[in-house]
């Protein structure tokens, strides 16, 4: 039998039996009800489930798991009990609620890989039942989507927090620890890539800066001349000139005395200034 992170979920779930009777009972009502096919019979192509469906049945030394033969497209044995009561009475009691809600999770219901997005829905065997499991998940506090797909409402949740919800409430907590991990990479991964991209952003910028610097100081040295500018702005071209992949703090820190970033950015941007009544032919003031 193929593991998959939907099919150990359910697995595990199925070994999970409640104490009360009464959550026995929603229990096994909602697995008859939300795995009936067209015939009556109970179907589900995990053992675990038959054999919990099986042992939650009051006549179930008259009863017993037949295996059927294997579907054509996934070439899976189906695992079948010969037994349908009808439409059971909504339940009433919230722990009841909640059983009903881990029998459709077991019987219609699909999980994907958290690798692979975020996504839970249940296939309920007609309209009826798509619309009470609708209002079960709404009474529970959750938002459904619904969906149709090939004549059969589709009801499901795309939300982590959602999924999550739902999976606490039915008894899933190994797959909602796995699947809180899982966001908790996610997110740190997307929070290093923004970080990433920041940073590499900014030196982008400083670089581009850089060179425009570079650009505007060599007209001022071709135009005006190094000499004849004041010390202060000497040293600041000087720097800029010797040491063109640096920052302005890097920069401020190889004056002598040294200076902050903003007394370094200063003196460019006067340096910048000057190279710009150069370009406009209005010479040195």
């Amino acid at each position: 039998m193929a593991s998959t992170f939907s099919a150990d979920t359910k697995d595990a779930l199925a070994r999970e039996i409640p104490a009360q009777p009464h959550c026995r009972s929603a229990l096994r009502d909602g697995l008859y009800y939300y795995g009936a096919a067209r015939d009556g019979r109970f179907r589900t192509q995990r053992p675990a489930i038959a054999r919990l469906a099986w042992s939650l049945l009051d006549d179930r030394k008259e009863r017993r798991i037949r295996r059927g033969a294997e579907t054509r497209l996934l070439k899976r044995a189906v695992y079948e009990i010969e037994r349908f009561r009808g439409r059971p009475p909504k339940p009433v009691a919230r722990c009841d609620r909640r059983m009903e809600l881990r029998a459709a999770f077991l019987a219609c219901g699909s999980l994907t890989a958290p690798t692979h997005g975020y996504h839970l829905e249940f296939v309920p065997p007609d309209q009826l039942a798509a619309e009470r499991l609708a209002q079960l998940l709404r009474a529970e506090g959750r938002s459904p989507r619904t969906v149709r797909r090939k004549n059969r409402l589709v009801v499901y949740f795309k939300d982590v927090d959602e999924i999550t919800g739902l999976l606490t409430s039915v008894g899933a907590f190994a797959a909602v620890l796995h699947l809180e991990d899982v966001r908790a990479l996610k997110e740190t991964k997307n929070r290093i890539r923004r970080l990433v991209n920041t940073d590499a952003a900014n030196v982008d910028r400083a670089m581009s800066a850089a060179a425009t610097q570079r650009e505007a100081i060599a007209l001022v040295v071709e135009a005006y001349g190094l000499r004849r500018l004041s010390r202060p702005l000497r040293e600041a071209a000087q720097l800029r000139l010797t040491h063109p992949t640096e920052t302005l703090s890097e920069l401020g820190r190889r004056c002598h005395p040294p200076v902050g970033k903003s007394t370094l950015g200063g003196r460019i941007a006067a340096l910048l200034q000057l190279a710009r009544k150069f370009q406009a032919g209005q010479g040195a003031p």
